[in-house]
């Protein structure tokens, strides 16, 4: 008999079982999160038409606090595409080729996926740390602090790196 993927990483016993499990808990979690970003973002906007529009008041802080929100909710949520395969793949020639190529080209995917979120979770900690450090703000006319701003970059990008890891463990089901 069969086991579906679900099956498989559950009866996985062990740390690597474990990390994945962890991993899969905490993808499903920020995709929570992703989704409430994004409600607020579209939330904001609806208040600003309102504002704009119908009250004919100007705005200051909507579109600032919508670009945040919405940037943020996506870089939160790609833990979770990536763990439910719900990107963009071309996949005609692993698919082509099968067996031990389309396994080696998917690992060689996942790696060079891994380098550059990795090399993007370390850099986005540097800037939000320089960002804490040096007191940033946007410069615009609401003016708010920049790291809270810059932060779901550096922790997506940081969850990203961890779920390939996850990913790879887990191997092609």
């Amino acid at each position: 008999m069969a086991t579906s993927p679900s099956q498989q990483i559950s009866a996985r016993s062990g740390p690597i079982g474990g990390y994945i499990r962890l991993m899969d808990r905490l993808s499903r979690l920020t995709a929570y999160l992703a989704a409430l970003m994004f409600i607020a973002g579209v939330v904001v906007i609806c208040q600003m038409v309102f504002i704009r529009y119908v009250l004919g008041m100007s705005t200051s802080w909507q579109t600032e606090f919508t670009v945040f929100s919405v940037t943020g909710a996506m870089l939160m949520g790609s833990p979770y595409v990536l763990m439910t395969g719900g990107h963009v793949a071309i996949t005609i020639l692993p698919d082509a080729l099968g067996g031990t190529a389309r396994t080696l080209m998917r690992l060689v995917a996942s790696l060079i996926g891994l380098a550059f979120c990795a090399a993007l979770a370390y850099a986005a900690w540097i800037y939000v740390w320089e960002a804490w450090e040096g007191s940033w703000t946007t410069g615009t006319v609401w003016n708010p602090p920049l790291w809270p701003a810059l932060l779901p970059m550096a922790v997506g990008a940081t969850l990203l790196s961890l779920q390939y890891i996850a990913e790879i463990l887990r191997g092609e089901n």
